[in-house]
């Protein structure tokens, strides 16, 4: 497997106060690194997410929080899964990018999306155009960060954004800058923009889906003369493993009954269960073709889970025609 991916999509403790909070954190994505997970992923979102918990919940600033695991870990890879394209001036985004690449020795990975969720554009004030120019947007900020990241002073003048000789110095470890993923899965725009500029496309859904929404992925690549082969390709989904499947089951209930809770939502991005039970599920999503699998383990991210998820998950393989 290419990549095997820890997301924290919350940061809800019980216990836990505030000036304890990062420290939490820290230790969340370092068991994570010990226990065989490559790369760590948190959210870009300002609000808590349905189906994870009321919007009041704590939510930590993005790259901010990046930077400070980077300082406390050695190995794992380091990016938002992802960072809405409305939220930052692209040349901005590329220059904290560029900054978590500098403070991790080469660990950044860029991830960005067209952004989706309204109510924490009208509470910050930012503008929340149609979909149509949001993936506009994204197209042109895909354009801008990667010419920050490989020309000395580019120039880009578009229909949202314009950069004028932007400076972007240290210039990032990685050579041509950090990777690059788009997050999401709409299949005229967003995955052509994969096969046009990205190096990772992260999707969602069940391996049906999957299998579809990669089909799609080759097509636009082919249109592109690109190798989707060159294309890292993940799905995001929840993970509840404890050592019996009646353990993850009964913790797996606690959850569906959360107060508004969307149940058929939670149904096709969990996976529950035994290890063996986690093994074989997992192993269906790189049979339809993905690379890696990045697992978020909302509510319960306790060291002993993230320990069993890593030695199980570490060990699968992508099956011979997928490599």
């Amino acid at each position: 497997m290419k990549l095997l991916g820890f997301q924290i999509p919350n940061y809800t403790f019980p216990g836990v106060t505030n000036d304890k909070l990062f420290e939490h954190v820290v230790m969340l994505a370092s068991t994570a690194e010990k226990a065989g997970f490559d790369s760590v992923w948190v959210m870009d979102h300002f609000y808590q997410l349905p189906n994870i918990g009321p919007r009041t919940d704590p939510m930590l600033e993005g790259y901010a929080t990046l930077a400070g695991i980077a300082a406390r870990t050695k190995k794992v890879r380091l990016g938002t899964l992802v960072a809405g394209v409305t939220y930052r001036n692209p040349a901005f985004l590329a220059k904290e990018v560029t900054t978590l690449d500098i403070v991790s020795s080469g660990r950044a990975i860029l991830g960005i999306g067209a952004a989706w969720n309204e109510d924490e554009h009208r509470g910050y004030g930012y503008d929340f155009p149609p979909v149509g120019e949001r993936i506009s947007r994204l197209e042109e900020a895909l354009q801008i960060c990667r010419a920050m990241f490989r020309e000395e002073a580019p120039t880009f003048e578009g229909r949202y954004y314009q950069i004028h000789g932007a400076l972007n110095f240290p210039k990032p470890v990685q050579p041509n800058g950090p990777p690059i993923m788009i997050g999401g899965g709409g299949e005229q725009r967003t995955l052509k923009l994969v096969a046009q500029y990205a190096d990772m496309s992260n999707i969602f859904g069940d391996p049906t889906m999957v299998r579809h929404k990669l089909e799609i992925l080759e097509r636009h690549c082919e249109a592109a003369g690109r190798d989707p082969n060159t294309i890292i390709k993940t799905r995001l989904g929840s993970l509840i493993i404890r050592e019996s499947d009646a353990e993850a089951q009964r913790l797996y209930q606690q959850v569906l009954n959360w107060p508004g809770i969307d149940r058929d939502r939670v149904r096709t991005s969990f996976t529950v269960g035994s290890p063996d039970r986690v093994a074989e599920e997992a192993q269906k999503f790189l049979d339809a073709g993905l690379d890696g699998l990045i697992f978020n383990m909302p509510h319960m991210e306790d060291p002993e889970a993230i320990e069993l998820a890593g030695q199980t998950l570490a060990g699968l393989r992508q099956p011979a025609r997928a490599r």
